[in-house]
């Protein structure tokens, strides 16, 4: 099947084409939407609003994807499996441009399979995946993923115990948790680092009630009960306990995201306040008072200072990271209360170029907002209850 979009990139690819070093500039953005109660993402062409493809999983995915743009990973929990889809889209990086490639998006054909995968990290090509059921991560080389080769070269990682636990890739070397039951909690108490050969490198690094991690520059963050581990270096890893002050009310960061372009991290604080992080600092940590409960928060990564929340009163936020300030907001959608169930289906946010779009699962819709202007462009209509959402795409040239 030929699709508005895909023909459309084609047509400009030829026409780019026509002569000797012409070349013409394409910006193409898609949205990968995951449905809340059924199994499925929907691909659409944000330009357009063309369902590009629908693509059938397991169960209900949550989705992720990773700088190269490619692929959209769904982790689907419920059905013991993780599964990759091709986003379409490739920009190759050729120093004063990047050459943009268009095509359909795909299902790929490599899948790791294992006990409740819960958490995805991506770190410098390398995917760890943990697998809360078994407490064992499985680490895959993203390239090799993206071949489709469906025999996937997979190294295990077996941390001993079932856990809700995270895997971090660092070159030839692993950060992943350990789990010492106390009957209290399923949440990990540390990390350990594990060599190339699975071998466990050194002690223990202490890390109560461990959720949470993100990259950003050349710093890792692990969220902990009493601060962060701060994790540097280009071999093995050298790790850090970053405390939290005594001036912050009583709580801890169990989500985390790493800022891009600036190099900060933003982590939820209590149920109605968020904090901005600058290990580098001696002040490192600035608390957020938010205007009711959050329900997602995400960073742009096109326009580094801001990032965005999304409250319970159907709000969405722009905040001024610099500043540390709520610059602008806007009414979106009804308001998606807090309370109940927290796997209830509420908005999401995914940042696409200068759009931010968020869906609104009770309505079947998508709402495009203008990062400029900060006010409601369009909204698309989604089928089902649009939850998870990414964002890939860019722009390039095409010759």
């Amino acid at each position: 099947m030929r699709y508005p979009a895909l023909l459309a990139c084609t047509a400009l690819t030829l026409m780019a084409g026509a002569g000797p070093g012409f070349a013409d500039d394409v910006t193409a953005w898609r949205l990968f939407v995951a449905d809340h109660a059924a199994a499925k993402v929907t691909a659409i062409d944000l330009g357009t609003h063309a369902t590009l493809d629908t693509f059938v999983l397991e169960s209900p995915g949550v989705l992720y994807t990773t700088p190269s743009n490619q692929a959209v990973y769904a982790v689907q929990g419920a059905a013991n499996l993780v599964s990759a889809i091709s986003s379409g889209i490739e920009i190759e990086d050729h120093g004063d441009h990047g050459d943009i490639h268009v095509a359909a998006p795909a299902a790929i054909a490599a899948a790791v399979p294992g006990e409740k995968p819960v958490h995805f990290v991506e770190h410098h090509g390398e995917i760890a995946l943990f697998y809360d059921g078994e407490g064992v991560a499985r680490l895959v080389s993203e390239q090799d993923w993206l071949d489709g080769n469906a025999d996937l070269a997979i190294r295990e990682i077996d941390t001993g115990a079932p856990h809700h636990g995270v895997a971090i890739p660092w070159g030839k070397y692993t950060l992943a948790t350990d789990f010492a039951p106390n009957g209290e909690t399923t949440r990990p108490q540390g990390v350990f680092v594990y060599d190339a050969q699975n071998a466990k490198v050194g002690d223990l690094y202490e890390c109560p009630l461990l959720h949470g991690e993100a990259t950003s520059g050349n710093i890792t963050a692990i969220a902990c009960a009493t601060g962060l581990l701060i994790a540097t270096g280009s071999g093995a890893p050298e790790i850090t306990h970053l405390p939290y002050p005594a001036s912050l009310p009583e709580g801890n960061v169990s989500t985390l995201l790493g800022g891009v372009g600036l190099q900060y991290f933003l982590g939820n604080y209590g149920p109605d306040k968020v904090v901005l992080i600058d290990p580098t600092e001696a002040d490192a940590f600035r608390l957020i008072e938010l205007p009711t409960r959050r329900v997602h928060f995400a960073v742009d990564p096109q326009q580094p200072k801001f990032a965005y929340i999304f409250t319970e009163d159907g709000k969405l936020h722009q905040l001024n990271v610099l500043s540390g300030q709520i610059a602008k907001s806007i009414t979106l959608t009804e308001p998606y209360s807090m309370d109940g169930e927290w796997s209830l289906p509420r908005p999401r946010i995914a940042v696409a170029g200068n759009e931010i779009a968020v869906t609104d699962p009770l309505k079947g819709l998508v709402h495009i907002v203008d990062a400029s202007t900060f006010e409601l462009d369009r909204d698309i209509p989604v089928e089902g209850l649009p939850y998870n959402i990414v964002a890939i795409g860019g722009s390039g040239a095409t010759h």
